[in-house]
């Protein structure tokens, strides 16, 4: 017997076409991975230097909320916004994505509604999926460079089974950053429906253009669950380290109940992460610059590609792209499995993985802007010429 939440799980449309690279890097293939968050940016010294420190005889339990140590450092981190937070407000989960999932789990019911903006981040979907909940999704538009809708687009999703809000901004996958009027106007709807926000700030820095963040928390504390990661900011992906931040006094308790069923985030990587939100100014201005080149070299590229479209990213380090292809996960197979220059490829994440509504996103892809520059362009020309010679080969 399987059951259904087995069988509705969906792949994960970043991960799952990983064999084909795998069998691509075995000819002797370079792949160019554009199609997941994975930076190639050094992680700071400051983060290894925090983990190879660790030095007790015996790896034990630690609190099931993390350490107090590094909740006083994530509170203190939010003081560099204005943001009021205590670290009793912190809970350290095992990455961004348990920090997601506890939040589900805490605001829904098998069968509830959230609220989500598509495109969004993939991994949602299985996250709802596992938590039984369902993803009603409002269909950004490219054309408004997939900024809100307005207030009534949104007000008629919602339901009565509807429990909370998903907001990401800055975005993946599209890089749009939210303007305090857009997340004022959620934040209204929040209250006037009794929703909850699940808020993911994962990529806050990560803001261009003079731009600037607005976090949830700043406009409706009573209403907000961040959930964050220090995946990114720090260039740790693999530490897992994540947290949600709660300013609900009834909600907390609840949480850390979900916290104490797994015990305990991993410990040694949390002393990594407290070092990195010690020393963040050492290294996160010049992270911060560093994307936001990478950003310009790809769109670059990316608009030198007949039948291209792509919009300009505020933020993050990812974009949605629209391909002249007939599908994209078809193309991006084909990448992998027939075409390459000089030994070289490129792999993206195809695009109808990051909708909830049905046959949309077939010929979209992310990419993300994740390797060094040099990379970036010789990826942008391997691409055009993938593209090329696939609607060659299929007589387009």
């Amino acid at each position: 017997m399987i059951s259904n939440r087995a069988m509705n799980m969906p792949a994960s449309p970043i991960r799952k076409l990983f064999p084909y690279s795998f069998r691509a890097k075995e000819r002797g293939i370079k792949v160019y991975h554009l199609n997941i968050g994975q930076p190639d940016v050094p992680t700071p010294k400051e983060i290894l230097s925090g983990i190879k420190a660790f030095d007790n005889p015996v790896l034990p339990y630690g609190q099931s909320e993390g350490l107090k140590e590094l909740r006083t450092a994530v509170a203190d981190y939010f003081k560099r916004y204005n943001l009021d937070v205590s670290p009793e407000e912190v809970i350290i989960t095992q990455g961004g994505s348990e920090a997601i999932l506890f939040s589900m789990l805490l605001l829904c019911n098998p069968g509830d509604e959230i609220i989500v903006f598509e495109p969004f981040y993939a991994n949602y979907n299985g996250l709802a999926a596992v938590a039984g909940i369902k993803l009603v999704p409002v269909t950004m538009d490219p054309k408004e460079d997939y900024h809100l809708p307005n207030r009534d687009k949104i007000s008629e999703k919602i339901g009565n089974r509807t429990r909370s809000i998903f907001v990401c901004s800055p975005n993946n996958p599209t890089g749009t950053v939210y303007t305090q009027d857009e997340m004022e106007m959620i934040a209204d709807i929040a209250r006037e429906y009794n929703l909850y926000l699940i808020s993911d700030e994962v990529y806050r820095e990560f803001v261009f253009d003079n731009m600037k963040h607005t976090s949830s928390l700043s406009i409706a504390p009573e209403r907000t669950l961040i959930v964050d990661s220090i995946s990114k900011r720090m260039s740790a992906c693999g530490a897992r380290i994540g947290f949600v931040v709660c300013k609900n006094k009834e909600m907390l308790p609840l949480l850390v109940r979900f916290a104490q069923s797994r015990l305990c985030p991993a410990t040694i990587e949390q002393y990594g992460a407290l070092e990195g939100f010690i020393h963040i100014d050492n290294y996160i201005d010049s992270m911060i610059k560093e994307y936001e080149l990478r950003r310009n070299v790809a769109i670059e590229g990316l608009r030198k590609i007949p039948g291209v479209s792509v919009n300009n990213p505020e933020g993050a380090f990812y974009a949605m792209i629209t391909l002249p292809v007939d599908n994209s996960e078809k193309f991006i197979i084909y990448m992998l499995e027939s075409f390459d220059v000089d030994k070289k490829t490129v792999m993206l994440a195809p695009g109808a993985g990051f909708y909830a509504t049905p046959g949309i996103g077939e010929n979209e892809a992310r990419i993300a802007f994740v390797l060094k520059n040099e990379y970036l362009k010789d990826a942008m020309h391997i691409l055009g010429k993938g593209i090329k010679a696939y609607n060659r080969e299929r007589g387009n």
